[in-house]
């Protein structure tokens, strides 16, 4: 059998070899940081760094600036996550495949960030696109989900992402403040660190081919809420110039000074410590920390139960509180929106949320099954609640639509529109994510994080989630292009949608994100008066 041979040069006269897919190397993708040099990897022209430590922090106390390295350190792989409450040890075998999760390794000294660029080196000064994970207050990494990779979203957007672990759970919030000055801040280290990683961009992102003076801060779930957060710390202010909540404008009030050194005593005491031995839970091992917080959780919710005081969802839970000084006001307050009135705001949440596991057992159900359900939860509000539903959304025509509509994210966020864009200032944007993944028959619709994908142009990292069809790159093109539209200037529109405008309480304008985008006014009105009280 005769041998072809081709050569090399001939194959790239012809275009068929293009640069090199993964460069690495000693001198490949090397720059500076205030710490030392870092080197990354170059992966489809894309510049990128991975668990680059921003800054160092011993338990319970705030994160401080790092001790200089020496020689160039390599930053290729993810950093290590913080620690789980709850380490995951199994997993419910369809959703898993649906969302495949990447836990990552669990280690305390888990202050570390990751970056995306298209160049280190060629002089511009990029939107800066900095994403706060998801996991409420207590859980997820920056590496937890497929769909946050910034590799192409960098690329297509011609942005510097940028994403960060913190601290969470007991060892981001546990208030020590009443034994020590070193413990000053420690009510609120989780937030706090994500301000000194903001820090660290502003100082390190020029060599990054980014721009200090344009950060975007974007985040979903409790990443949203982690935004919100920070829009309403005065420290943080000018760090960020932008801000995006996806399904995180949650209105529960922040736990006040009281309440969060009440739940630190009951931890010593549940741990036999005298108040002079609050310095031996810097050292005592993780397990039976977590374990000595959930106890002190628990007793502390039963109390203020017992006075009478008001109690949400299951009880107290790990996350910021008001603690005068790094965080003075209530997310929700007057003086928080004024704090940050000149930070233009998307914000938005998907049509089905966690509503698809709650009506689980709807999925195929008849309409009469279906109506059977309502009745039994809205009881003597049922017709209505149908009346308002098909209002919402027309185009319905599966019975389980009727029940897995979310009334737990969106009216917060309507709320928070409603509050921001009534200062006339910065302008807000919302939208409604409503496209249907197709796989596993449908079952999933617009769930939870299903915009994520889209968000960050991932539709190929993410197949199993959103099918990976044609119609899923098309709405990624035009949803991703949106995204980096509003991190360049604060105004999302682009040739791909139709006009945009700014929302108002009044025009209600929303960018409904489907196959079709179409801004429509609020159309759930009705639903919210009947399932949220107030709205």
């Amino acid at each position: 059998m005769k041998k072809i041979v081709i050569f090399l040069p001939a194959l790239i006269g012809l275009g068929l070899v293009a640069s090199a897919q993964l460069q690495t190397g000693e001198n490949v993708a090397v720059t500076s940081t205030d710490a030392g040099k870092v080197r990354g990897y170059i992966h489809n022209a894309v510049y990128t760094y991975k668990g680059i430590p921003y800054a160092k922090a011993k338990r319970f106390e705030a994160a401080q600036k790092l001790t200089p390295w020496q020689g160039v350190r390599s930053s290729m792989t993810y950093g290590p996550v913080s620690p789980l409450e709850t380490p995951t040890t199994n997993v419910q075998d369809e959703t898993e495949f649906v969302f495949h999760h990447d836990w990552g390794f669990p280690n305390e000294n888990c202050l570390v960030l990751n970056v995306w660029t298209p160049s280190i080196n060629d002089g511009k000064k990029r939107p800066v696109m900095f994403w706060i994970h998801g996991g409420g207050f207590t859980a997820g990494s920056s590496q937890e989900l497929p769909s946050y990779d910034g590799e192409s979203l960098a690329k297509t957007g011609d942005v510097v992402v940028v994403s960060i672990n913190h601290r969470l759970n007991v060892l981001g919030f546990l208030d020590l403040s009443a034994y020590g000055d070193k413990y000053k801040h420690s009510a609120n280290n989780s937030i706090l660190d994500i301000k000194a990683a903001l820090e660290w961009v502003k100082t390190n992102i020029s060599n990054f081919g980014g721009d200090p003076g344009n950060v975007t801060i974007f985040g979903q779930s409790g990443g949203g809420a982690k935004v919100n957060t920070l829009m309403a710390m005065p420290s943080a202010k000018g760090l960020f110039h932008k801000a995006i909540n996806e399904s995180g404008a949650f209105s529960t009030n922040m736990l006040d000074k009281a309440t969060t050194q009440a739940i630190t005593a009951e931890v010593l005491k549940t741990l036999g410590l005298q108040p002079a031995q609050a310095d031996s839970l810097q050292t005592i091992p993780y397990p039976q920390l977590v374990n000595a917080g959930k106890s002190a959780l628990k007793i502390i919710t039963d109390k203020l139960k017992a006075e009478g005081k008001p109690i949400t969802g299951f009880g107290l839970g790990w996350g910021p509180s008001v603690d005068g000084e790094d965080l003075p006001f209530q997310v929700t307050s007057k003086e928080a929106y004024e704090l940050s009135r000149d930070v233009p705001l998307m914000i938005g949440t998907v049509k089905n949320e966690f509503a698809v596991f709650m009506s689980a057992s709807m999925n195929n159900a008849s309409i009469e099954q279906v109506t059977d359900f309502i009745k039994r939860q809205q009881k003597e509000k049922a017709e209505a609640y149908i009346a308002a539903v098909k209002k919402a959304y027309p185009e319905d025509t599966k019975p389980s639509d009727l029940v897995a509509i979310d009334v737990m994210f969106r009216p917060g966020a309507v709320a928070q529109a409603n509050q921001k864009s009534a200062l006339n200032a910065a302008p807000v944007y919302m939208y409604l994510f409503t496209w249907q993944s197709p796989v596993m028959d449908g079952k999933y619709k617009a769930v939870h994080c299903m915009e994520l994908p889209f968000v960050f142009n991932n539709i190929a990292r993410c197949e199993e989630m959103t099918g990976g069809g044609k119609e899923a790159y098309t709405l990624a093109d035009k949803i991703s292009k949106a995204w980096v539209q509003f991190a360049r200037t604060g105004n999302p529109n682009h040739k791909g949608l139709p006009n945009w405008p700014a929302y108002n309480n009044t025009n209600t304008a929303t960018m409904h994100l489907n196959n079709k985008c179409e801004v429509k006014p609020q159309m759930d009105k009705e639903l919210f008066a009947i399932t949220t009280p107030g709205m």
